[in-house]
């Protein structure tokens, strides 16, 4: 095994698998919630507002939350730090 590479324990990936699903979930959440509110809107204008701000609540907190889940993946499973090559 080369010196870039890292191993992960199995409570590691245990861990990791849980905040995928968690993740996982909150996206589907989200886009359910933001279909009923599309299809809502489309037979009463008025829903049309609490679609927008659903969209511009939940797409932050979903983006956030992949970002979080990349940031464990990379900390558990990533290269390590000093194989990565600096842009200078």
């Amino acid at each position: 095994m080369s010196d870039q590479e890292r191993t992960i324990s199995q409570e590691e990936l245990v861990v990791l698998q849980k905040k995928f699903s968690e993740i996982k979930h909150a996206i589907n959440n989200a886009l359910a919630v933001m279909m009923a509110l599309s299809e809502m809107s489309q037979r009463r204008p008025d829903y049309s507002e609490k679609l927008a701000s659903t969209v511009l609540t939940k797409a932050p907190q979903i983006v956030s939350g992949l970002q979080e889940f990349t940031q464990a993946l990379n900390e558990k499973a990533g290269p390590k730090p000093e194989s990565i090559p600096s842009a200078g």
